[in-house]
């Protein structure tokens, strides 16, 4: 069987690795304890989780051992990579409910596709650490001079960095120690903008274990412009279907730029790469059925089969004019005062100001009519409500 670190490659699910010779050597000889980690800094995962999760899940389907990690403990301290102000702080009881949602996505995902995981929590040793412990354990192995030499320190030196954000680097190495004394976990996976988090790890255990660990990023997932992939009109990209749709979800994956579709179909589908080179070998007008075959396996990736194949007739009814196939949205018609209140209920807006500006802006037709006033009358019980050229709903007042 072909090394899982060569196909994770080819498939561009790889970005940086250290040790890597060794690493190609150990995975050819023997199926390895891996881990990613997840922050509960919401109830819910977005695509760009779906990178690492995707590449667990290959691991697991090529016989290794995948461990999903989730933060109770460092989601209450917040990572500070990234960012220049401190993240605020959420309660114990916002972190408990949204390490339970996120622990519910992960083993829905993997059972979704015929597989398990094993999925810790954190929380269950960090808390039981003391402060005494935490000094021998952890700060006497790790360097302060090269913490400070690290990305995610330096962006935040001139902005002032809290020592709580300080102690969140050797919160994660631990994590990692922790997973190789009781799971012999010797790989860690992460987003790439992980990476100086995820050294430390690998320095901890081989300074203060003498044992071979390693690591691995994942890319993030961006646009032809460099800029993040996964935000919307009304925010993220959402797993949980309660916040982000399916039609909404494929339609994400069904408009992305033409430059963008065979690196999502390689990284987030589960396709042969032969396959993918095929459907991508097009362009133009004939690119737009590539894009639909992205949004269906992405969408049968990450909400299932039934939803995928939902989501792809109802765009294909909604783009096809066939009024009667929309899936329609039912409303209660007391909710409902204004086209403002229409647009941020169906979250074709985030919020009553941006649903003001698509109406400035002429955005919003209401049966094919520009809705160019902020008190246009509803005057039928059931419509079809659309932004712009491609967002599209049927409505029904009830």
């Amino acid at each position: 069987m072909a090394n899982i670190l060569n196909e994770l490659k080819e498939r561009g699910l790889v970005k940086q690795t250290v040790f890597e010779d060794d690493l190609f050597k150990l995975l050819e000889k023997e199926k390895v304890v891996c881990y990613c980690g997840y922050d509960p800094s919401a109830d819910s995962l977005h695509i760009g989780n779906m990178v690492s999760l995707v590449l667990l899940l290959r691991m697991k389907k090529a016989g290794h051992k995948p461990i999903a990690l989730v933060g109770g403990a460092t989601g209450r301290i917040g990572d500070p990579t990234g960012r220049n102000d401190m993240r605020p702080q959420k309660t114990a009881e916002q972190i408990k409910h949204n390490v339970e949602s996120i622990t519910k996505q992960i083993k829905d995902f993997f059972a979704l596709n015929g597989e398990d995981i094993q999925i810790v929590n954190n929380d269950d040793w960090q808390s039981k650490l003391t402060y005494y412990d935490f000094l021998n354990e952890i700060a006497m192995n790790m360097s302060v001079n090269r913490m400070l030499a690290t990305e995610c320190f330096k962006s935040r030196m001139e902005n002032g960095l809290t020592l709580a954000e300080f102690v969140y680097m050797p919160m994660q190495a631990l994590d990692f120690l922790h997973l190789y004394k009781n799971f012999n976990c010797l790989v860690e996976f992460g987003g790439d903008d992980q990476w100086g988090n995820i050294l430390a790890g690998v320095d901890l255990i081989r300074k203060k274990e003498r044992a071979p660990v390693f690591a691995a990023t994942v890319p993030l997932l961006t646009k032809a412009d460099g800029t993040k992939m996964g935000k919307s009109v009304g925010g993220a990209v959402w797993i949980d279907r309660n916040k982000f749709s399916d039609y909404d979800f494929f339609q994400f994956f069904r408009n992305i730029e033409d430059e963008k579709v065979e690196e999502i179909f390689k990284v987030l589908t589960l396709l042969p790469l032969d396959e993918i080179k095929s459907i991508c070998s097009v362009s133009g007008k004939a690119m737009n059925a590539a894009k639909e075959r992205l949004a269906y396996e992405v969408t049968k990736l990450v909400r299932g089969e039934e939803s995928a194949k939902k989501a792809q007739e109802q765009a294909r009814a909604n783009f096809g004019g066939e009024f009667e196939e929309m899936q329609t949205l039912e409303l209660p018609s007391k909710d409902v005062n204004s086209v403002i209140d229409l647009l941020v209920l169906t979250k074709m807006a985030a919020t009553r100001g941006d649903a003001k500006r698509l109406i400035e802006g002429r955005g919003v037709k209401i049966d094919d009519e520009v809705v160019e006033t902020f008190d246009f009358p509803l005057i039928k019980q059931e419509f079809v409500l659309q932004k712009g050229k491609k967002s599209i709903q049927k409505v029904k007042l009830i």
